[in-house]
């Protein structure tokens, strides 16, 4: 289900980023992709009884992370 749609600022470079939840919520995928380039941000996110699971998709961790810890929302 998709939950909405942002533009972001990350490194100098403007993103448009789209969530989208599944699994009542438990389940959360985010693609970002940058505005006039070419690249992107993509994770998934799931939430289970025990744990926290974050799963970048084919990229490593560490963008992933400083891409959600650093980003600003453009108004």
């Amino acid at each position: 289900m998709a939950v909405g749609y942002s533009k972001v600022v990350y490194q100098e470079k403007k993103y448009a980023v789209t969530r989208s939840d599944f699994n009542n919520g438990k389940s959360i995928k985010l693609v970002a992709e940058e505005l006039g380039g070419s690249d992107f941000i993509s994770l998934n996110y799931y939430i289970t009884t025990s744990k926290e699971i974050l799963k970048p998709c084919e990229m490593p961790v560490v963008k992933v992370t400083d891409f959600l810890n650093n980003y600003k929302l453009i108004k």
